[in-house]
C-alpha cells in the first residue's frame, strides 16, 4: 500500500520472510582483466536438519507453479540442497553437542539410526576387540548422526567415515576409547560437525568479511532472508534491522533504484523485469557503437548462461544484475561529462557516479522511495492526499470504495472514520481527474485532505478544548454573579 511506512512494510514483509525458505540463491563476482570476466554460481539450499533442528516453513501453491514453468529443480532442492543456519540455530546444536545430549528430529534418520543399532549390538556381542564392521547406504547428515549415536550408546565402539556412504565402526576398549576422543584425527569433532552443519552459512560469512559492494535488484526481500535464514532471526525493530545489515553489508547497490532513476535522465523504456532490463540496457539503439561501454564475458566454466537464457534461476539473475549494473554506471558516467569517457574507466569511477544510490534500496510502492541503509530514509513525494466523505450510503468498506474508483483510476483506500475514507495515488492526473468527475456524486464528496480540518484527532482535541471553554465560561459567568440577601 502506498500508505505502507518503512517501519508497517518491514512488519508485514517480516512475518512472510519467517514462514517461507529459500530454494535458491545465486551468486556472481566481475573480476576485470581488459574486460568483466564472471564467474556465476547457482546454490540450491535447504534448512539444516542436524540434531534437534527442525524447520517448518510454507509453500505458495502459485510460486511452485512459477518456478516450474521456468524449469526449477525440485529434487535438488529437497534432495542435494546445502544446508544453512543462522546463529542462533547454531548456538543450540553447539550446546546440545557439548552436552551429549544428542536427538535426531528426522523420522526418516531415526529409522536409519535404529536400523544401524541393531545391526551394531547384534555384532558387538560376539565380536574381539579391534574387530570392524560397515554401516553402508548412510546419506548426508546419517553419517554424522550414526557416529555419534553409535558412540554415545556404547562405550566401547568407535566410529569413523570411510567415504561413499560407509561408516567403519571398531570395538576398542574403555582406555583406547578415550585415547581416541582427544586425537586431533577425529572426524566427529564439534567443529567439523558445526562446519558441516552451516554449509553455505560458511560462505556467507566469507562475503560478510570480504566487505565488498552487494549488488541486487528489487533486493529488500533478499536483504530480509539473508538476515533470517545466515545470520541472526529478525528482530522486530525496523531500525535495528538497518544496523544490523549495514555492518554487514557497507555498500548495497540496487539496481531497481540505480534504473528508475536513468528513466528520468535517459531515453530508457519502462520495462518491468530484470531480463528486460537487461536486454534494454544492451540495445545498440540506447548507445550505439559505443567503444568505451564495459565488455562483459561468461568464464568458460559459466558458458551455459551465454547460450541459453534461464530467467528466474539464481545465478542467472545474478549473472543479468551485475551486467546491469555496469552498463547503468557507464551510461551514468557518460552523460556525467562533456568530455569522452576514456577506454576501460575504473569501477572506481563508477562507484562516483553511483555514489547518491548507494545503500539506497528500492522501496515498492510506499511512503518512501527507498530504504536509505545508512541513513534517514526520505520521504516520497506523493500527490495530494484526498477525503471521501459519505452521505447516504450506509455500511460502506474499504473494498467497496476501492471498486468505485478502479474503473476510473487506482488509488490505495484506508478508513479514516466511519463516514470518511483516505485516496492516495502516485499520479497527479489521477487525482485531478477524480477531483473533477466526483464534483457531482450524489453519495461521494471528494476533496483534498487538511490535516487541521479532517485529522480525527485533530477533531477530538477541537472538541474536548471547545467543551472545556463552554464549562470555564459557565463557571466564569455563575461564580461572577452578584449575591443576593435578604
Amino acid at each position: 500500500s502506498l500508505f505502507d511506512s518503512p517501519v508497517e512494510r518491514y512488519l508485514k514483509a517480516r512475518q512472510s520472510v519467517q514462514r517461507f525458505t529459500v530454494s535458491q540463491l545465486g551468486k556472481c563476482y566481475f573480476s576485470f582483466h581488459c574486460r568483466y570476466v564472471v564467474h556465476s554460481y547457482n546454490f540450491f539450499l535447504f534448512p539444516s536438519t542436524l540434531g534437534v533442528t527442525d524447520v517448518e516453513f510454507t509453500l505458495s501453491a502459485s510460486s511452485i507453479q512459477f518456478l516450474s514453468h521456468y524449469g526449477f529443480d525440485y529434487n535438488k532442492f529437497l534432495k542435494d540442497g546445502i544446508p544453512y543456519m543462522n546463529e542462533v540455530q547454531e548456538e543450540i546444536l553447539s550446546q546440545h553437542l557439548l552436552a551429549g545430549s544428542w536427538k535426531v528430529s528426522s523420522a526418516l534418520d531415526r529409522d536409519v539410526l535404529k536400523k544401524a543399532i541393531d545391526e551394531v549390538t547384534c555384532w558387538i556381542a560376539a565380536a574381539a576387540e579391534e574387530e570392524t564392521m560397515v554401516l553402508q547406504d548412510l546419506s548426508g547428515y546419517q553419517m554424522f548422526e550414526v557416529q555419534l549415536v553409535l558412540r554415545q550408546a556404547l562405550q566401547n565402539v568407535w566410529t569413523q567415515p570411510l567415504g561413499d556412504k560407509k561408516v567403519m565402526v571398531k570395538k576398542v576398549s574403555p582406555q583406547h576409547r578415550r585415547f581416541l576422543e582427544n586425537s586431533p584425527y577425529d572426524y566427529c569433532q564439534k567443529q567439523l560437525i558445526l562446519l558441516s552443519a552451516r554449509g553455505f552459512t560458511n560462505l556467507f560469512q566469507t562475503l560478510v568479511k570480504a566487505k565488498k559492494p552487494l549488488v541486487g535488484h528489487n533486493m529488500l526481500m533478499d536483504l530480509m532472508h539473508l538476515h533470517d535464514k545466515f545470520y541472526k532471526p529478525l528482530p522486530e525493530s525496523y531500525e535495528e534491522f538497518k544496523r544490523n545489515i549495514h555492518n554487514l553489508f557497507p555498500v548495497l547497490i540496487d539496481t531497481k533504484t540505480v534504473t528508475k532513476s536513468i528513466w528520468k535522465k535517459c531515453p530508457f523504456p519502462r520495462v518491468s523485469n530484470l531480463l528486460e532490463v537487461y536486454a534494454v540496457l544492451c540495445s545498440s539503439n540506447l548507445n550505439p557503437k559505443d567503444p568505451t561501454c564495459p565488455v562483459i564475458a561468461l568464464a568458460s566454466d559459466c558458458s551455459r548462461y551465454a547460450e541459453k537464457k534461464s530467467p528466474h534461476e539464481a545465478g542467472y539473475d545474478a549473472f543479468l544484475c551485475g551486467s546491469v549494473l555496469l552498463k547503468s554506471a557507464h551510461l551514468l558516467l557518460c552523460r556525467s561529462t562533456d568530455d569522452a569517457v576514456e577506454a576501460d574507466p575504473s569501477f572506481s569511477q563508477y562507484l562516483t557516479v553511483l555514489a547518491k544510490y548507494l545503500n539506497k534500496v528500492n522501496f515498492i510502492r510506499g511512503g518512501v522511495s527507498s530504504i536509505n541503509f545508512s541513513g534517514e530514509d526520505a520521504p516520497c513525494q506523493h500527490p495530494p492526499l484526498l477525503v471521501v466523505h459519505v452521505r447516504g450510503w450506509p455500511g460502506l468498506n474499504e473494498r467497496q470504495i476501492y471498486q468505485e474508483f478502479r474503473a476510473l483510476c487506482r488509488f490505495d483506500v484506508r478508513r479514516l472514520s466511519k463516514n470518511q475514507f483516505l485516496l492516495l495515488s502516485n499520479k497527479f492526473k489521477h487525482v485531478r481527474r477524480v477531483l473533477q468527475d466526483y464534483k457531482h456524486h450524489p453519495h461521494l464528496r471528494v476533496s483534498i485532505y487538511r490535516h487541521w480540518r479532517h485529522s480525527p484527532r485533530v477533531n477530538c482535541l477541537l472538541q474536548v478544548s471547545g467543551i472545556v471553554a463552554l464549562w470555564s465560561l459557565v463557571a466564569f459567568v455563575l461564580g461572577g454573579a452578584p449575591c443576593c440577601s435578604f
